[in-house]
């Protein structure tokens, strides 16, 4: 079995992370800052610990602002329904996720003006187009970091100057950069990381969060949801610091273990060592595909510009039926259609079909880039007959 659909969710995930959430489960157990005996300090200590890593990933000064969610689209909805009111202006790109479309879309219907940025055919912005959308009233930017579609890698750093030059906060949707990227707050002039646990940080499934930068002010961001913090029992009123906040209700704490041994393993392997990985499996694929006959590849088609993402189609079949054959025949896992980002293939014309989305990961090899290549010009010859 090769496994290529990391840009869903990675697999395998480091040993690790494994150990860790048995050993929570078999050893803690308890539920953290509920109670003040030994395994609810010490399940208190395993999610400081991750949120301290976290923290340290991301460039980010203050631990108590790495928020957990649910999942990145939870860190989203956080950010976004936090900060944004009827009546406020909001930018996009239209290479964005559903996980920020539909947010968007729902805050339009009631009342919220949306511009979106249209991207080249490549699946990249030009800061300039997102410069002269700004409005007096615009209170937000949101941008994917990379594309799951294409894996393009967008000029953050640019746009969140140009953000900022306006006192606009800029929110960024790192699904597909977060532990196989170098992301730096601060340098990137991001003010709001949404991250995911279960990609490339290599946690569990139901693991994610919202980093709060410096510069958004934590009294004009509502929280998403109310309820129990085990902080100020004896009001019946949110609390108002960090992270109680935006954290109501008990922690997924097994699941914040594993994830913060996976931010461990990224930390000890070392971001430049996994980028430059991944970067060798994807020019080997990308040049592989684009040498066989009747196989389409979209995108930028450059490692050094991209995540492990690669999105193709092989003429006169669907991604659908391609992606089956893929499975059926060679035991190759792949992603095939609209990957959730209608906007995005709509982009660089594969909407309503989409493409079949090849995505690599850490623990790939080239062995298994080669066999993949294989059975795509395998599959593309037979169709031409």
């Amino acid at each position: 079995m090769i496994y290529l659909d990391n840009a869903a969710t990675s697999f395998p995930k480091p040993k690790e992370v494994v150990l860790a959430m048995n050993n929570f489960m078999n050893s803690v157990g308890a539920s953290p800052g509920r109670s003040g005996h030994r395994l609810s300090i010490e399940a208190a200590r395993t999610i400081f610990d991750a949120r301290e890593n976290i923290s340290r990933l991301f460039g980010a000064d203050d631990p108590l602002r790495v928020i957990f969610c649910a999942n990145v689209t939870e860190g989203l909805n956080l950010a976004i329904r936090g900060l944004v009111k009827p009546g406020d202006h909001i930018i996009t790109t239209s290479m964005e996720h559903n996980a920020v479309m539909r947010p968007l879309r729902r805050l339009e219907s009631q009342g919220v003006e949306l511009s979106v940025a249209q991207c080249s055919f490549a699946g990249m912005p030009d800061p300039d187009d997102i410069k002269k959308l700004i409005k007096k009233n615009t209170a937000l930017v949101v941008i994917n970091h990379a594309s799951n579609v294409t894996g393009s890698i967008l000029p953050v750093a640019e746009i969140g100057r140009i953000a900022g030059e306006y006192g606009i906060p800029l929110l960024v949707d790192a699904a597909q950069t977060g532990g196989c990227y170098p992301i730096d707050m601060e340098a990137d002039c991001i003010d709001l990381l949404a991250f995911t646990g279960h990609k490339n940080l290599y946690g569990p499934q139901g693991t994610g969060g919202l980093v709060i930068g410096p510069r958004v002010d934590i009294e004009k961001m509502e929280p998403l949801k109310t309820g129990g913090t085990g902080s100020r029992s004896e009001f019946e009123t949110q609390p108002d610091f960090l992270p109680d906040k935006y954290e109501s209700g008990t922690p997924n704490t097994v699941g914040i273990a594993g994830l913060g041994a996976g931010v461990k393993f990224i930390m000890g392997e070392g971001i430049d060592r996994i980028m430059r990985h991944e970067k060798e499996l994807t020019g080997r694929l990308i040049t592989g595909l684009s040498g066989i006959d009747g196989v389409t590849v979209y995108g930028i088609r450059n490692p050094d510009a991209q995540t492990a993402t690669v999105s193709f189609n092989i003429k006169g079949m669907q991604p659908s039926e391609a992606a089956f054959q893929l499975d059926d025949e060679y035991e190759i896992m792949c992603r095939p259609g609209l990957h959730c980002s209608p906007s995005a293939h709509n982009t660089i014309g594969t909407f309503p079909h989409g493409t079949v989305r090849f995505s690599l990961g850490y623990m790939n090899t080239p062995d298994e880039i080669d066999s993949a290549l294989d059975a795509v010009e395998a599959i593309a010859g037979r169709k031409d007959k």
